[in-house]
């Protein structure tokens, strides 16, 4: 039995299992419903609305149910029930009178039978209809409209047919019955059944081995993989309210029910930086599937690599996208497309790398024909959009610069994609080096030498480290610190490999890279081609065109496209982007023909395209020649805008002061490297002087405030690659700001060892914002140079353990301008606790101390407790969302009482009931400072309420006590609402 109320409180968990499964699904509902007479016509019409979200009907579908009282609601149970078997399983019983003499109402009793058998031969039944004249070629061309699937052109039919008084029911009636009766869902037919298992085992093949960093080596993804840090994207809350910590995910919970961005829409966005391991994620999905472990909802899974996607000229349907550019039917192409068609809840689609998709996101031109082809960005647009295989999923990965807010119109879910954490980082070398003592001594390594340990967080990182293990631990303390040193030191271990023996000399020396140097500078060109063609697979045609042989490609750093279409030559990419662009960079660097005077520009930050190497050769600077179509300006200009800004920071870090004896045996002379190097220093100073000097005025009364532009991280890394200390303190000298905002700037370890290189040289405290970032342990130990020049530090949702805090804090105590704390939404636990005792205990102008949603307990509260007994000068202290408990703010109330300069505490939803409260009553009747109390959403009665309105009575400096969210009846929230107005509730 179901009755309307039990309905009506399962509401929420109804509308979620309609609409978890397809619209066919949905609509599979609405046939039982009519079948059963439980919906009128009317009803059924107002159901059956084109264009509306699934979301939308459903919730119509249980408003109208519910009004036809408990035998409605219980049917709309046993359809549901119904639609999952008819789904699942068998066939439906098929028992009518073929010569009934009420043909419509006999149409509308079976109609899920009926839809199930006439589905597979609508198209033969609507010409014997137009034959016999029972409809017009309109009507039969309104059905057949390619936005419908063969089950909604049945339905349609059958609804033609409820309406037309001219004997078409009674033919559908007898004719529906002589049609061959399938004795198996169609995905069990030979066809079907026979492509599933060739694209699992082509996926398998394609999957099973990662390649993606380095083709000269097979690496088993199952051996090697490693969880990176999955994050689902949160939107920034109202002002005031206390945000959560970003829900963290498995790979397997991808598709999981949870809040939506759009509950309507198909396409799940993973968002990571270059290098952040999207494309590996992507593949071990694939291999999961392929293997039968997980996605197994999903019976035919289709990747496609946008890189690749790009090169595809002719005019594509959905059909040879997904046959010719994935996988081929051997056999009943049509049959197997027609049930792709029919069932695209059990498709999953996912596309990789839509940063490299050299056309811009746009839904202008609408699409909805999936057998008439149209350009591959139209096509793909369409896709995302819904408006090609609505209700298939797809998976779509990107850098966070490619994604336009148009784009995220039509996201159900965006995930970050952050990197290894400090455990995956070890996890992963342990995985790839299970010789004894290796993999312990290179976690050694990393863990005493934090820039390089800050740099792992990227799995492409990792995997250089891993490769290079045997020359980072023969270096000892001399191990990488830069992006750039660490690309060098992968250049040296591919040169050495490549070179014979007895003339491998120590190192990257400059008889090295002179020796390859033609090889270098043909991959460098071919590097910078690509870029500016957003070209980053290569055919065997463009290879010869940019000069690169055989000698090139067995350098190692060009290998094998994957692609799961089979035959032909694959071509060639770079082992990854970024080693694209650090070629680029090389390029730029060895080419004798550059003038150092076409680098004034690379650094500038005026507008989208003109801040970055888009203008590092401006057309009116390059002296005419044959070929200026395929110029370096003209290459530049067209080239995407965070490939350039890896491109420029790699440069930077070339032309370093460390690295000029590496450059100096190059076709370059001297004096021309001298210029570019004074020319790229002056420029990056130049630059972001122009940047700071850009803020504008200070509110009155208020310090000034900078809030991070774009191009603002990428000039510190910059700077950070050339690594001098000259340069950073002249940049930033006579800066004049009070607050410096890097709020969602997707920052690191390896941004914060940039930022701590710069800001380190402020002559004037600031107050440094770096919420909703990755900082993490190792970036707060990056952070440390500069916390002398910090006047607050706020690190919310940073992934920040108690070791890291402890680390902070040691450095904090020898701090004099450091006085406010923020670490809302971390790891914390008691174990920082006595840290943060000390802090309050031993710093006399410390105000602020904001430790909310971690995870405090009672023990934690208590050890704060002593710091505070001990401290004069704290002000703010923020302990929302932990579980202190009463314990705890029982000895944060003893430590209340005598405290004379607190002014607001929060002890929001910790789990604190009227023992709790009591004793903070108590406190409050000896403190004097006190202004604002907030114990909103934890447990507190009428009683504990009553303890704090007696205290209220003897104390009359405090001004507000939150209690919203406790255990009040509306009565009793009206009662002391009028007793003490300070109470908010």
């Amino acid at each position: 039995m179901c009755t309307q109320e039990a309905f009506q409180a399962q509401r929420s968990q109804l509308v979620g299992l309609i609409v978890s499964g397809s619209l066919e699904g949905f609509e599979s509902i609405l046939d039982w419903l009519l079948s059963w007479e439980v919906l009128s016509w009317e009803d059924y019409e107002g159901l059956s609305l084109l264009g509306q979200p699934l979301s939308h009907l459903a919730r119509r579908l249980l408003d109208t149910v519910w009004n036809k009282g408990t035998w409605g609601c219980e049917q709309l149970i046993a359809a549901v029930r119904e639609a999952q078997t008819d789904y699942q399983a068998r066939e439906l019983s098929s028992c009518w009178d073929p010569h009934s003499p009420h043909p419509a109402r006999d149409l509308q009793s079976h109609r899920p039978a009926i839809v199930r058998r006439l589905h597979s031969h609508v198209e033969g039944v609507l010409d014997l209809a137009w034959e016999h004249g029972f409809i017009s070629q309109y009507e039969c061309d309104e059905i057949r409209l390619p936005i419908f699937t063969s089950s909604q052109r049945a339905r349609k039919l059958l609804d033609l047919a409820t309406v037309k008084a001219n004997g078409l029911a009674a033919f559908l009636l007898r004719h529906v019955q002589k049609l061959p009766v399938s004795v198996a869902l169609p995905f069990e037919d030979a066809a079907c059944k026979k492509y599933m298992s060739k694209l699992r085992t082509t996926i398998s093949a394609q999957s099973r081995f990662l390649s993606t960093y380095d083709g000269a080596e097979n690496l088993c993804l199952e051996e090697i993989y490693t969880e990176n840090v999955l994050e689902v994207r949160t939107e920034r809350g109202p002002a005031g309210l206390p945000q959560k910590s970003p829900v963290t995910l498995g790979l397997e919970e991808l598709f999981g029910t949870r809040d939506h961005l759009n509950e309507d829409a198909d396409t799940v966005l993973v968002v990571g930086e270059a290098g952040s391991g999207k494309s590996t994620l992507l593949q071990q999905m694939h291999l999961l599937w392929a293997s039968g472990r997980d996605f197994q909802e999903f019976l035919f899974v289709f990747p496609f690599s946008c890189r690749q996607l790009q090169c595809v000229v002719k005019p594509l349907s959905v059909q040879t996208l997904l046959f010719e550019h994935c996988c081929w039917p051997d056999l009943g192409q049509q049959e197997v497309f027609q049930f792709l068609l029919d069932h695209p809840n059990r498709v999953l689609l996912t596309f990789d790398g839509f940063d490299e998709f050299k056309f811009r996101f746009s839904d202008r031109e609408r699409h909805c024909s999936p057998t008439d082809p149209t350009s591959v960005q139209n096509l793909l647009f369409n896709l995302l959009q819904g408006n090609l295989l609505k209700n298939a999923r797809k998976v779509l990965t990107s850098r966070p610069d490619a994604v336009s807010a148009l784009l995220r119109k039509y996201l159900r879910l965006e995930l970050h994609l952050k990197g290894f954490s400090e455990e995956g980082i070890e996890l992963y070398l342990r995985k790839c080096h299970r010789e004894p003592g290796v993999a312990d001594r290179l976690v050694r390594l990393l863990k005493a030498t934090s820039p390089l340990h800050g740099l792992c967080h990227l799995p492409v990182v990792s995997w250089m480290v891993s490769k290079c293990h045997q020359e980072l631990l023969l270096h000892g303390g001399g191990s990488p610190k830069t992006t750039t040193d660490l690309y060098l030191l992968i250049l040296q271990h591919f040169l050495l490999h490549a070179s014979p023996p007895h003339l491998v000399p120590c190192g990257l020396a400059p008889g090295l890279l002179q020796g390859r140097l033609p090889s270098l500078l043909h991959l460098g060109r071919l590097a910078v081609w690509g870029l500016g063609t957003c070209c980053y697979v290569f055919s065997d045609k463009q290879l010869q065109a940019a000069h690169i042989d055989s000698e090139d490609i067995s350098l190692g750093f060009l290998v094998h496209a994957k692609s799961v279409v089979q035959g032909g030559t694959a071509p060639l990419e770079f082992l990854h982007i970024t080693f694209q662009c650090f070629f680029a960079a090389l390029y730029l660097v060895l080419s004798a023909d550059l003038s150092p005077s076409l680098l004034r520009q690379l650094f500038s930050c005026h507008g989208p395209r003109s801040s970055l190497l888009a203008r590092l050769l401006p057309p009116m600077c390059v002296p005419r020649s044959e070929h200026q179509e395929g110029s370096m300006a003209a290459l530049l200009q067209e080239a995407e805008p965070h490939n350039l800004q890896i491109t420029a920071a790699f440069l930077a870090g070339l032309l370093s002061w460390e690295h000029q004896g590496l450059l100096a045996g190059s076709q370059v002379s001297e004096k021309a490297l001298l210029q570019r190097q004074a020319c790229a220093r002056s420029c990056l100073s130049c630059s972001l002087r122009k940047h700071f000097h850009s803020i504008p005025p200070a509110v009155p009364g208020e310090a000034k405030s900078m809030h991070a532009m774009p191009g603002f991280i990428w000039l510190i890394r910059s700077l950070y690659e050339m690594q001098e200390e000259r340069l950073a303190r002249e940049a930033v000298r006579g800066l004049k700001v009070g607050h410096l905002k890097l709020t969602f700037c997707g920052l690191g370890p390896a941004e914060c060892a940039a930022l701590a290189f710069v800001l380190r040289h402020l002559r004037r405290p600031v107050a440094l914002q770096l919420d909703h970032n990755s900082v993490g342990d190792v970036g707060v130990e990056q952070l440390l140079p500069c916390l002398n020049v910090c006047k607050a530090l706020y690190l919310r949702d940073n992934n920040i353990s108690d070791r890291g805090v402890c680390k902070l804090v040691e450095r904090a105590l020898h701090c004099e301008q450091l006085q406010k704390l923020a670490l809302f939404n971390n790891k914390l636990t008691d174990g920082c606790a006595p840290s943060m005792a000390r802090l309050l205990s031993c710093k006399r102008n410390f105000l602020a101390l904001r430790l909310g949603n971690n995870h405090i307990t009672a023990t934690g509260a208590q050890v704060l407790a002593e710091g505070l007994r001990a401290n004069a000068s704290l002000q703010f202290l923020g302990l929302w969302g932990n579980k202190v408990g009463d314990e705890g703010a029982q000895a944060l109330a003893e430590a209340l009482g005598d405290h004379q300069s607190l002014r607001w505490l929060s002890l929001e939803e910790n789990r604190l009931q009227d023992e709790g409260v009591c004793s903070l009553a108590e406190g409050l009747e000896r403190n004097s400072s006190l202004k604002v109390l907030k114990l909103s959403d934890n447990c507190i009665t009428y009683f504990g309420a009553e303890a704090l309105l007696r205290a209220l009575e003897r104390n009359d400096t405090i001004l507000e006590v939150w209690l919203r969210g406790n255990s009040f009846s509306a009565e009793e929230v009206e009662r002391l609402g009028l007793r003490d107005t300070r109470l908010l509730l």
